[in-house]
């Protein structure tokens, strides 16, 4: 059955591989990006976002099957605050009306397996209180600090996107609407993103200590696409505050099995 997706960065890395796999199953994609989207929106901002939504709405004739919020940046700086966790989390929140008119609503996130790495506790916080403007002064406090700090934005931004969606999945909001609501956590994905970190031997050598990856290696994006695409469809009926790494075995590496309190 044809169902209407809104996908945000479709234009390029795993939004548009997502893009280009759920067109060629018949469905409607509706994307949100910088460029090349049927939505232009800057996803940084709240005028950005409500304009998105709006546009997307309109273009959706106000139902919507799913939504996948998959835009973000990957600099150190604070405008990623922005665009990684309130960029995905107000746009989900305002498609909520729309997802609801759906028999079979979904939302899927993408997350980064960088949210189980170092990451600052208060800029985590205060993002999840939904204060954006605390959110950016910490960020920007990190940038200042130097020496490395600046490196916990990005991993930041994905822990406390990964939580938000455990929060709010079990709210009456999303659970008693049949909303399941996920993440991935890709490991290294070929993308434009870290293409110039992956290009050096130096680069990837650093890459391999932070995110070891055992199995296969990198990733295409078109593999994160098919993880994205079974949890947004009809068929995942129970699946819901999951953020799923397809990591190639950076998690299992990197924490073991003792991952279960102990009795």
């Amino acid at each position: 059955m044809k169902r209407t997706y809104v996908v945000t960065g479709s234009g390029s890395g795993i939004g548009l591989a997502t893009r280009k796999k759920l067109e060629a199953l018949g469905n409607k994609v509706i994307g949100i990006d910088l460029h090349d989207s049927e939505v232009i929106a800057d996803l940084s901002n709240v005028a950005g976002r409500k304009s998105a939504a709006d546009k997307a709405l309109a273009l959706a004739e106000g139902a919507l099957d799913a939504v996948i919020a998959n835009a973000g940046s990957g600099k150190s700086e604070a405008k990623t605050v922005s665009i990684n966790f309130f960029g995905a989390t107000e746009l989900i929140s305002l498609l909520h009306p729309a997802l609801r008119k759906s028999g079979a609503p979904r939302v899927v996130a993408t997350s980064s397996m960088a949210s189980l790495m170092r990451v600052d506790k208060e800029l985590v916080e205060s993002m999840l209180t939904g204060d954006e403007a605390k959110s950016l002064a910490r960020a920007e406090a990190l940038v200042a600090q130097g020496g490395g700090a600046e490196g916990m934005i990005y991993s930041s931004t994905k822990r406390a996107l990964s939580r938000w969606i455990r929060r709010e999945c079990v709210k009456d909001d999303w659970a008693k609407a049949g909303i399941p609501m996920n993440a991935v956590g890709p490991g290294i994905v070929k993308t434009p993103m870290v293409a110039e970190m992956i290009a050096t031997k130096e680069g990837r050598d650093g890459l391999a200590k932070a995110v070891p990856m055992p199995l296969h290696g990198y990733l295409e994006p078109e593999s994160v696409a098919e993880l994205i695409i079974w949890l947004s469809s009809e068929v995942n009926s129970h699946v819901t505050g999951q953020t799923i790494y397809i990591d190639g075995g950076s998690d299992a590496v990197l924490r073991g099995d003792d991952i279960w309190e102990k009795a």
